[in-house]
């Protein structure tokens, strides 16, 4: 049983080290220099849009417009 933990345990441990050195690639350019990685371009806020009496609703319903 305490086997089985302690297998458990550093199988975590190896997996949790090997993501984060993949997380942390360096980029390089096209002769394998390293460079300065260009900022990643933040995601689009989806857009909400509210009825007449000022819930939310669907943006194509009719009558729904697009809140700031």
């Amino acid at each position: 049983m305490r086997r089985t933990i302690a297998l458990a345990a550093t199988l975590a441990i190896a997996l949790s080290s090997a993501g984060a050195s993949l997380a942390a690639a360096p980029c390089r350019d096209a002769k394998g220099k390293f460079i300065k990685c260009p900022a990643a371009a933040a995601p689009a806020k989806p857009t909400k849009c509210k009825d007449a009496k000022g819930k939310f609703a669907k943006c194509g319903t009719p009558g729904a417009k697009p809140v700031a």
